[in-house]
């Protein structure tokens, strides 16, 4: 009885494990206005290992009967197939703009980190979640030595008028940054926030950017 017990707390950590790398992963994509953040990335790793564990353990009751095969990776092979759907929620197309792609594909590799620590590779599982959340936040930057253009993410929060938007929007223009890809919301503290992914001049420093915007009044915040 207490050898089960112990067993069972042993699987109990896998999850719990598994939890805590998601909500990692999610705590960066959070940080960046992401739709998922930490609870979707928690639960989904929370839930992958769970449903790996039921897998491979799950059934151990009747292995040895006559009559009856198991096969401990058909539960696992489901979890590939759901979380692509729910990455697929995720992904918005508007025009020619594609936005939510990398969150999604943060979201399917969450469940491979899942799936690996509730199969109790703990090394495999936590390595890669960091290695996500590195290269998140390392490829987030533009690398012109790759010759890749990633482009640079900019927060901004204005005054809540539609004259200091246009404003801004024409100001950045004349810098000749080119806006790809832009979300608004009006959030709870009363002011425009703005989440800009945009494509600077050759040798255009970043900072140069902020500090043009700096002494705005229209600009409560603004930062990279």
């Amino acid at each position: 009885m207490i050898m089960m017990l112990i067993w069972e707390l042993e699987l109990f950590a896998r999850v719990v494990v598994a939890g805590i790398c998601g909500a990692a992963i999610g705590y960066e994509r959070q940080n960046r206005l992401k739709e998922a953040g930490i609870r979707t990335h928690l639960i989904v790793a929370l839930g992958a290992a769970l449903m790996m564990v039921v897998s491979k353990y799950g059934f151990s009751d009747i292995i040895g009967q006559d009559g009856i095969a198991l096969d401990p990776s058909r539960i696992a092979a489901q979890i590939v197939t759901g979380v692509g759907f729910l990455g697929a929620g995720i992904i918005f197309v508007h025009k020619q703009s594609v936005s939510g792609l990398t969150t999604a594909a943060g979201i399917w590799a969450t469940a491979g980190v899942g799936m690996a620590i509730g199969a109790g590779l703990y090394l495999i599982g936590v390595a890669s979640a960091l290695l996500i959340i590195i290269l998140q936040i390392i490829l987030h930057k533009n690398f012109r030595w790759l010759n890749v253009y990633v482009g640079e993410m900019i927060h901004v929060h204005l005054v809540p008028s539609e004259a200091a938007l246009e404003r801004f929007k024409e100001k950045i223009t004349q810098e000749c940054v080119e806006i790809i890809n832009f979300k608004i919301k009006r959030n709870a503290e009363d002011c425009i926030s703005m989440e800009l992914y945009v494509k600077l001049p050759e040798n255009y420093p970043a900072a140069h950017l902020l500090a043009l915007f700096k002494d705005d009044p229209d600009i409560i915040s603004i930062e990279l």
